[in-house]
């Protein structure tokens, strides 16, 4: 039987443990020299205040060398151009999207084949995207045919901003021309969406605040592992709706060799990520609602993820390069769409 919410399955790490956890690596002071920045797309907060402090203890162990991780967090393409603008300082990045951490290469700031110097080309795990309602499901909401109901107002990131939006409106896309639909369909259908949405928050967590602290809308669509951490928070005020298909999320970690010509400093910033493979960090990322990359962590974490067809980018562009042209450049349909719409 399927546990119904991977957040209750005994991670051990309580809401009051990881407000401390982010106070702690907030108010430590700065010391470029013993620290890491870790900059990280919206709704990782709580991942990475459950595995900071064991990497920089077991580091410290290894090592001798007292390490601190200074996180930072927001929609993942905006932090990704705050890198590059010099505005926000990283040592690594942990995006959402394979383009936002390619951004930062076309910059130089990235080696060439970042991608091949980590286990799973450098993804730690996967997600997707799922629908967040209120209790019941009054809407009756089950699949994104849904989702242009009359009446109904629809909550999710912008996808100028946030890599959950640009998901979103990747899933949408893929959800009808996976189903036989012509592109016209699915712009149709993209559009109707978004006149559905009459708030577009720059993150995951503000829409997520939006929904579910302030009350908008019906349904939120949104990273499965914030879905699951929003209705556990809630106490039985909402549910998850997981719908028959979606795209397959792929966040990216690498670090920032631009930031890293000390070598004591590399070797720190290759350990961390190298520390998301190993067998507990695995077993955490499951516990907290991420699809992890090794084979059998979901399973030792007690965790069960519903079965669902999980459509891969290359179903809607030929690769992420021609999907940012076809659908998130300047004169791409995302923008055709929301026009003047305010970011």
């Amino acid at each position: 039987m399927r546990k119904a919410n991977p957040w209750l399955n005994g991670l051990g790490v309580s809401a009051a443990v990881v407000g401390l956890s982010l106070i702690f690596l907030k108010n430590l002071p700065a010391d470029p020299g013993r620290q890491l920045i870790n900059v990280s797309y919206d709704p990782t907060r709580e991942l990475y205040a459950a595995l900071n402090p064991l990497f920089a203890a077991g580091y410290e162990k290894d090592t001798g060398r007292h390490l601190t991780i200074v996180q930072s967090h927001g929609g993942s393409s905006r932090q990704a151009r705050k890198v590059i603008s010099g505005e926000q300082s990283a040592d690594v990045v942990t995006l959402g999207l394979y383009s936002d951490v390619e951004a930062l290469q076309k910059r130089g700031l990235i080696a060439s084949g970042w991608e091949d110097r980590l286990p799973n080309h450098s993804r730690p795990y996967t997600s997707t995207i799922v629908f967040v309602v209120r209790q019941g499901n009054p809407r009756a909401i089950k699949d994104w045919p849904d989702l242009i109901a009359p009446g109904l107002e629809v909550v999710t990131p912008d996808p100028r901003t946030s890599s959950n939006g640009k998901l979103v409106a990747l899933a949408a896309w893929a959800a009808v021309t996976s189903r036989g639909g012509s592109d016209a369909d699915a712009l149709g259908f993209l559009q109707a969406l978004f006149q559905h949405t009459p708030v577009l928050d720059e993150g995951a967590r503000g829409a997520a605040t939006t929904f579910a602290l302030q009350g908008t809308g019906n349904v939120h669509l949104t990273w499965e592992n914030e879905a699951l951490r929003e209705v556990a928070d809630s106490k039985g005020k909402l549910q998850v709706v997981y719908p028959p298909i979606s795209i397959l999320a792929e966040p990216y970690v690498a670090w920032v060799d631009s930031a890293l010509s000390d070598k004591p400093r590399l070797q720190a910033a290759q350990a961390y990520l190298r520390f998301l493979y190993d067998d507990h960090s695995q077993e955490t990322i499951a516990r907290l609602g991420y699809r992890p990359f090794q084979v059998g962590a979901a399973r030792r974490a007690g965790v069960t993820f519903p079965d669902m067809k999980l459509v891969p980018i290359t179903a809607v562009a030929h690769d992420w390069t021609a999907a940012n042209q076809k659908f998130f450049s300047e004169n791409g349909v995302i923008e055709t769409i929301l026009g003047s719409r305010k970011k």
